[in-house]
């Protein structure tokens, strides 16, 4: 197992002068900045417009709102740095929006925040640091990047709970090098106090965890926006059981996802859930809770951050954000395309969400769930 080494923010090393710090208005990427500037660094602060404050519109008070806007604006002026707002609304609308509604339209479950850290947040993030001439980019995501021999490193947060490695599988691997994580070994409580200290308007500022498109957690109404009025994902359809029999009729097969109990037909010995979609015929397959159990998965889009892992392996896989770090043995691999075998079935994995790879507590890489 590769040893890392710990690569800090702690102090600014020569010719690293200049650091583009991604500020979304919140506490952590507040006092992400923060460090970035006490560590000596001279931070420009950006922000990313995206689509939740255009003319489509959505919340304003969210950390990516317009309200963000003005918060991050503020902090920046506070520590005595420059910021700027970057808007990518068309491209984030062509690499996430529609993203997100083909995925569901095939039946699929998508994370949007993989999608955009993926294709759009880092890219547009290194290309202006380019620009600018910025060696260093640096977020509030809670992950480390750590250096060996082989170079950076994504690893897991010290706090399990707020780790976010599990949407940055995506990163194109050369970000790494000039990455910067501050918040990786801090705590959220840490953070607060750092704000609270440099009294930040941020300090107190509540967590979002609603897409920052989909306002009111309504994806369905997002789908409607783009999508006909009669098409098959709104469209009527009908619950099946695994053996075909129907049992009642949905209101569109892209209101469920793989695990759901909550609006399925009841009546039955014991409860049933979702345990497939069937897009085909506009089906949503129900089954009981032993139905859910999975011993091996699919993955495509794969994106390597270290080693491709060989057949035979044995690695950690996380398959859902928050859930354990379970023990896996790689069935096959390809530059794109992985399969596993579970040591212990798993429940609800679900097509469109990600399989992210662990070796130790260094993130190999993942891919999109098959």
């Amino acid at each position: 197992m590769i040893q890392p080494v710990s690569r800090p923010v702690r102090t600014a090393r020569p010719g690293a002068a200049t650091v583009l710090v991604a500020m979304s208005g919140g506490v952590d990427s507040s006092v992400t900045a923060a460090l970035v500037h006490e560590a000596g660094y001279q931070p420009i602060g950006a922000t990313i417009k995206t689509f939740c404050y255009a003319e489509t519109g959505g919340p304003s008070n969210t950390c990516c709102g317009l309200e963000g806007i003005a918060d991050a604006r503020s902090v920046a002026s506070r520590l005595g740095f420059p910021h700027f707002v970057a808007d990518l609304a068309e491209t984030f609308a062509t690499d996430v929006i529609e993203n997100f509604v083909s995925e569901y339209s095939a039946g699929r479950t998508p994370i949007p925040c993989v999608r955009c850290n993926s294709f759009t947040k880092f890219r547009d993030l290194v290309q202006r640091a380019d620009t600018l001439g910025c060696e260093y980019v640096a977020t509030g995501h809670y992950a480390r990047i750590e250096t060996d021999a082989a170079g950076a490193r994504l690893c897991l947060a010290e706090d399990s709970i707020k780790d976010q490695t599990y949407f940055l599988w995506g990163v194109p691997r050369p970000v790494l090098d000039r990455l910067l994580l501050p918040l990786g070994e801090l705590r959220k409580e840490q953070v607060r106090a750092v704000a609270r200290r440099l009294d930040l308007v941020t300090a107190e500022k509540p967590e979002s965890f609603e897409i920052c498109f989909v306002p009111d957690n309504d994806y369905a109404g997002v789908l409607r926006r783009y999508l006909s009025e009669d098409h098959p994902a709104l469209s009527a359809g009908p619950f099946l059981l695994e053996d075909g029999t129907e049992v009642g009729e949905h209101d569109g097969y892209a209101r469920f996802t793989v695990g759901q109990r909550k609006r399925v037909p009841g009546g039955f010995a014991e409860a049933m859930y979702v345990v497939r979609i069937a897009p085909e015929r506009r089906a949503v397959i129900l089954g009981p809770a032993e139905s859910l159990a999975v011993s091996a998965l699919e993955a495509e889009a794969a994106n390597w951050l270290a080693e491709r892992p060989r057949t035979g392996e044995r690695l950690g896989v996380r398959i859902r954000h928050g859930a354990p770090i379970v023990d896996c043995t790689v069935l096959s691999v390809q530059a794109d395309r992985f399969g596993l075998e579970l040591k212990a079935p798993q429940r609800a994995v679900t097509p469109g969400q990600s399989a992210v790879l662990y070796r130790g507590v260094i993130v190999v890489g993942g891919g999109t769930i098959v």
